[in-house]
């Protein structure tokens, strides 16, 4: 199994956690669209890992200047996705906010996508990126409304069920 999967929802949802429970039904990297656009933002500013309002809008601003100027962030994506079929790892979940950014990667990496929801965190507004999340047509929609076990068993669960297609 080799599957490419762009992972969304807004900040604090479980997207993380998710990855980390599918990480004991297979072998996982994790990257995100805005991996080398953090590099930048601590170079460029100081920036230290917040994921307050402020510092989402300072990501989402970079990123926006990257793709402008050269679509640094999904030539990034594009690259690691050619290291992972090359690899043994059998998931690499993508984190990307933005749809444009999400059509790319599902075009370019041949990438399936998946929303995690959680009613119980707001959605963030701050910036256009986080404000999109919802505004996409998702293959596969996973709620984290629950417990711990219940999410892990919904990412065991969304494992077989990839493993069952793509077998």
């Amino acid at each position: 199994m080799k599957q490419i999967i762009v992972i969304n929802g807004s900040g604090g949802v479980g997207k993380d956690t998710f990855v980390e429970f599918c990480k004991k039904y297979a072998s996982v990297l994790n990257i995100s669209s805005v991996d080398k656009v953090k590099e930048a933002a601590t170079v460029l500013t100081g920036w230290n890992g917040e994921k307050d309002e402020k510092s989402r809008k300072l990501l989402s601003d970079l990123k926006e200047i990257g793709i402008e100027y050269n679509d640094a962030p999904i030539k990034y994506v594009c690259n690691k996705a050619n290291e992972f079929k090359n690899s043994d790892q059998e998931l690499m979940f993508v984190h990307i906010r933005e749809n444009v950014e999400i059509d790319k990667c599902k075009k370019e990496c041949n990438a399936k996508t998946l929303l995690i929801t959680n009613k119980n965190i707001p959605i963030i507004c701050s910036n256009h990126s986080d404000r999109e999340v919802n505004e996409y047509e998702y293959d596969y929609y996973i709620k984290n409304d629950g417990t711990l076990e219940e999410l892990d068993k919904k990412a065991e669960e969304f494992v077989n069920q990839l493993k069952n297609i793509l077998n």
